[in-house]
């Protein structure tokens, strides 16, 4: 994919001048990211071993945490590594790797997130065809279609990405390569591709967030007709989490590429990729046990 016009490396943006700033950054990130890595652990360990947890819901929730710990990784140990040897620079090469397995990360995340929506509907509106519906099968063949989808949307936007002529300089004002900065530095009108690119992006994820919305419509209309109050405590806390999950990812991402240019500037920009690339991976796992009591006592185990 290296084009002849295109610079060999490119230079990250520094997230502070001074030696102690880029110490205190390291160590911020590091402890974020041990974090993330424990938690997002924890959780597939706990769903691997725990016999009683082999249920759809938390089968998907093990591939969730799953693309987490590979979301994170993506950007964050770069960036730790640039603020302990105080530089700047990534390679061609390794710039092309962190957009291609970051788009992968959020096009399967979308995908998957779907799919739990879908799953927690049957479950609560349809549960006496949960087990057809929801069977081991139709669950790994769900899986699968969220893993291709992310890495079919991934391909798409790092070849289109990386086959744009770049001749505005190498300095991305962002922490890692992320593709609105990369569209700064082309020199030529093909980067409306990608935009265009970008748009239909933005279309089919309103599609998944109108399909989790309306999915979550019916169930707490579902919800409030159960006599039990038990049941209906039941079926919150095991919708509450994913719909928290949902609005986090869905909220930042829209925000990070439909905010208006009037609102842009380096800090800001900084701090809402921090925001949407780097917290949800480490809240996550945190959101999914707070309210789950199943998963808090296989933990304690």
């Amino acid at each position: 994919m290296s084009n002849s016009s295109s610079p060999k490396e490119f230079l990250l943006l520094a997230f502070a001048d001074t030696r102690e700033l880029q110490l205190l950054h390291f160590s911020l990130f590091l402890g974020i990211y041990l974090a993330a890595l424990l938690a997002n652990g924890l959780i597939i360990t706990t769903v691997a071993c725990d016999h009683h947890l082999h249920t759809p819901m938390y089968f998907f929730l093990l591939h969730l945490a799953l693309l987490d710990l590979a979301s994170i990784s993506t950007t964050v140990p770069k960036s730790i590594a640039n603020s302990l040897r105080d530089t700047r620079t990534i390679s061609y090469l390794g710039c092309a790797a962190q957009v291609f397995l970051f788009f992968f990360t959020v096009g399967a995340e979308c995908s998957l997130l779907t799919v739990m929506a879908y799953d927690r509907y049957v479950a609560i509106c349809r549960p006496l065809h949960y087990g057809t519906l929801m069977g081991t099968r139709a669950c790994v063949k769900m899986a699968a279609a969220a893993w291709v989808s992310g890495f079919l949307y991934a391909l798409l936007h790092t070849v289109n990405t990386f086959s744009i002529p770049l001749c505005q300089g190498n300095v991305l004002d962002q922490f890692f390569c992320e593709v609105p900065q990369l569209l700064k530095l082309s020199c030529s009108q093909s980067y409306l591709r990608e935009v265009g690119l970008i748009a239909v992006s933005i279309f089919l994820f309103s599609g998944c967030s109108l399909f989790i919305v309306l999915s979550y419509v019916q169930i707490f209309r579902a919800v409030l007709r159960m006599p039990s109050e038990q049941g209906r405590h039941k079926a919150f806390s095991m919708c509450l989490p994913h719909l928290a999950v949902v609005s986090l990812f869905v909220s930042t991402s829209f925000f990070a590429y439909l905010k208006p240019p009037s609102m842009s500037s380096p800090a800001l920009d900084l701090v809402v990729a921090v925001v949407y690339s780097v917290v949800p991976p480490a809240v996550n796992p945190l959101i999914y046990s707070m309210r789950n009591k199943e998963l808090k006592e296989a933990l304690r185990k």
